[in-house]
């Protein structure tokens, strides 16, 4: 079980050109199929022009959720080629659009993939890829005279404390990597809300 997804941190952009065609590539950090939308919405308004505007995504901590659009082109021809290069940069939550301008010059299914999979390769490598911790939360509920053998115990371990309140009883709400999960719920059960 991975503690950590990689994805990109901000907006890129790339273009590629083949025999006459121009191939627009933009990467997106993404974390649901709504921002994923959004963008695709953006861009097609945009370039309103191009015929197509082919796409790929992966979301979750897990890489589960993914899709390839091919937009009018041949099917596996460009959804496939941009999924294959999120892929081999090991990373989700991360949409990648490829617009394509027709130049006159047929490309052949071969000269597609090869090109949807340049574009995707050089927005990717404009990008900063980032690593990110992927936090489960773990609630803690104790009475406020517990606070000296709590708090040690989180600072020690490097917990992260996502939300805290201090009244009669304290509540916290801390994230735990997964490979700690265990170890962290029986060191806090006493004090650990079901």
């Amino acid at each position: 079980m991975a503690d950590t997804f990689r994805t990109i941190l901000a907006p890129t952009q790339a273009t590629y050109k083949e025999k006459g065609s121009k191939f627009l590539a933009h990467a997106f950090p993404v974390q649901t199929e709504e921002e994923v939308k959004s963008c695709l919405k953006k861009l097609k308004k945009q370039y309103y022009d191009a015929r197509h505007h082919c796409y790929a995504y992966i979301l979750g901590s897990e890489s589960t959720q993914y899709r390839a659009n091919d937009d009018g082109e041949p099917r596996h021809s460009a959804g496939d080629p941009i999924l294959g290069q999120i892929r081999s940069h090991q990373l989700t939550n991360t949409l990648v659009v490829v617009v394509r301008y027709f130049g006159g010059t047929k490309l052949g299914v071969g000269g597609l993939i090869n090109a949807y999979k340049k574009a995707t390769s050089l927005a990717l490598q404009q990008a900063t890829i980032t690593e990110k911790t992927i936090y489960l939360s773990l609630q803690v509920t104790y009475p406020y005279e517990a606070t000296a053998e709590v708090m040690p115990l989180i600072e020690k371990r490097g917990l992260v404390i996502l939300q805290q309140s201090f009244t009669a009883r304290c509540h916290l709400t801390i994230g735990v990597t997964k490979s700690d999960w265990e170890e962290v719920n029986a060191l806090l059960a006493p004090w650990v809300v079901a």
